[in-house]
């Protein structure tokens, strides 16, 4: 993981407002969030494990299920996760049926250069997009 410092760190949003802005640019709500936290995925490519630009939040004002959510951005990184390869094990198809989602190999792998230069160019649109 790399954090990327940014412009839009401690900013505060309406959850609802964010999602109609970040949406159409290509990010989508990961899917670790919880009553209080969450945070909106980037998915950069799926070179050597699969790369993220995740921009992490907080809800200050409510709760993430609740109509009308205030939240506070944290600092945006970037990280890799490697997940285990052949899960769908031909010799034992019942497996592959239970255990079609594996859990990452290495939850923070190491990040290529691409992608974290990716990161910093799709940090300055989040910029953009944000405070503009």
């Amino acid at each position: 993981m790399i954090e990327v410092s940014s412009k839009i760190e401690n900013h505060k949003f309406v959850l609802y407002d964010l999602e109609k802005k970040l949406k159409p640019i290509g990010y989508e709500i990961g899917g670790n969030w919880d009553y209080d936290h969450g945070s909106f995925d980037y998915k950069i490519s799926n070179e050597n494990g699969y790369q993220f630009f995740r921009v992490p939040f907080t809800a200050v004002d409510g709760e993430l299920e609740q109509k009308g959510v205030v939240v506070q951005i944290g600092t945006p990184f970037v990280l890799t996760h490697k997940y285990q390869e052949h899960v769908d094990n031909v010799s034992e198809p019942y497996n592959a049926v239970l255990n079609q989602f594996s859990e990452p190999v290495e939850h923070d792998a190491e990040v290529p250069q691409s992608s974290v230069d990716m990161a910093k160019r799709l940090n300055t649109e989040l910029e953009e997009v944000l405070l503009s």
